[in-house]
């Protein structure tokens, strides 16, 4: 509680705001949770989501220490962990559409691998992407308050965020999860797929794009 203390009900108020505004702008982890819950269930969604969040949980605690400002300080670790990210981010839209060329595979793997597989792909997603530093260095420090010590802030402030972003992401996979008795024809779910792998495919160029420095 006494964390919670660090940061006024108002800043704290604004700051979710923000951050649910933030999280409603389209982007990879929209787009990958909308593939994952749509083709592959809700289950495996809210594995992603908990790996989504467990990677912004862990960016917002370097960024605490300083960690992420110094990543947003070198351009070579800034530009190999933006690469590194888009890079991933295409690997997934491959697998998502390769998948789809066989549906009557996909459909014989139960749960499509298993949990574990969705809540890494989740966390390695977020731990390679340096917006999620640059939201940490850029934004969450304009909501501190220069006359009280700066790091419960920021770590309340982080946990507001996490929070925010898992609740945006699990509407994600509800609403997602919600066509996948409509994807229960091979012709449709292939389609889909496919559509939502081009779909993150272009997310990632555009990711490569907004993150060039």
């Amino acid at each position: 509680m006494d964390l919670f203390l660090a940061v006024s009900l108002p800043t704290l108020l604004s700051f979710a705001l923000a951050s649910f505004l933030i999280e409603l702008t389209p982007g990879p982890n929209m787009t990958y949770l909308a593939l994952v819950a749509a083709s592959d269930g809700r289950k495996a969604g809210f594995a992603t989501v908990a790996g989504v969040a467990l990677g912004l949980g862990l960016i917002g605690l370097l960024a605490a220490f300083g960690v992420a400002e110094l990543i947003q300080a070198s351009d070579l670790a800034y530009e190999g962990l933006r690469w590194a990210g888009v890079l991933f981010l295409l690997y997934l839209a491959w697998d998502g559409w390769r998948q789809g060329t066989d549906v009557a595979a996909a459909g014989n793997q139960p749960e499509h691998d298993g949990a574990g597989r969705y809540f890494m792909r989740g966390l390695v997603t977020n731990i390679l992407n340096p917006k999620a530093a640059v939201f940490y260095v850029a934004v969450l420090p304009t909501f501190i308050d220069a006359a009280h010590p700066p790091l419960p802030q920021t770590l309340t402030l982080t946990l507001v965020y996490v929070a925010v972003a898992t609740l945006v992401h699990a509407a994600i996979v509800l609403l997602a999860g919600a066509l996948q008795p409509l994807l229960s024809d091979p012709r449709r779910e292939r389609i889909a797929r496919r559509v939502l792998s081009a779909l993150l495919a272009a997310v990632a160029l555009w990711f490569a794009w907004s993150t060039a420095r």
